[in-house]
């Protein structure tokens, strides 16, 4: 070997380098620690509201009962929501919706306190994409017959009742647009898992 030539050594390159990432210095892993942990006090809060909307709508509509105020001797005019089995399906989804929500905020809290956790995150996120898909069946069977109450359909007979039984379609209404508001929360929540999964 001459004085003049160099003994080269072979360093391998770390795995953060060698997939062309940096490896996070403090202050980075810092500032995504924050970022993660206001997404979870944003989830936290928006749990708190989709429990709101997810028990107004099952109140609204498990309450839902008008009595027309002229009745014969046999005959009583009355509309319930036990009177439809899609309003009964309402009823209990939107309550096992309200106590999933319920059930889910110290999952949420876990989010908070340890914003880099991947499995209590995850987790949120599939159960979240169950209970939308479950607001959402009950809220369109439930607009679909109070659009048929509203308007009726001449093709099968059907007659609109909203005419009549004015405070219950306003009441089962409401209840609708409440579920609504439960969806798109829900999905706000999914957007938001899916978002801090992706930081990670």
């Amino acid at each position: 070997m001459k004085s003049g030539d160099h003994a080269a050594i072979d360093v391998p390159e770390s795995s953060a380098v060698a997939k062309g990432k940096a490896p996070l210095i403090g202050s980075q892993r810092e500032q995504k620690s924050g970022v993660n942990k206001g997404l979870g006090i944003a989830d936290f809060l928006l749990r708190l509201g989709a429990i709101a909307a997810a028990l107004a709508a099952a109140a609204t509509m498990g309450t839902s009962d008008e009595t027309l105020p002229f009745f014969t001797q046999f005959f009583q005019f009355e509309a319930s929501y036990d009177d439809l089995p899609t309003f009964t399906f309402f009823v209990i989804a939107m309550a096992l919706i309200a106590g999933y929500l319920v059930l889910s905020l110290p999952f949420s809290v876990v989010t908070i306190i340890r914003p880099n956790a991947v499995a209590p995150r995850l987790l949120l996120f599939i159960s979240d994409t169950v209970a939308l898909t479950l607001t959402t069946a009950a809220g369109g069977a439930a607009a679909a017959i109070v659009y048929l109450a509203h308007n009726g359909n001449p093709n099968t007979n059907w007659l609109a009742i909203c005419n009549q039984f004015g405070d219950f379609c306003q009441t089962v209404s409401g209840a609708v647009v409440a579920s609504f508001v439960t969806v798109v929360v829900l999905v706000v929540l999914i957007l938001l898992s899916g978002f801090a999964l992706k930081k990670r």
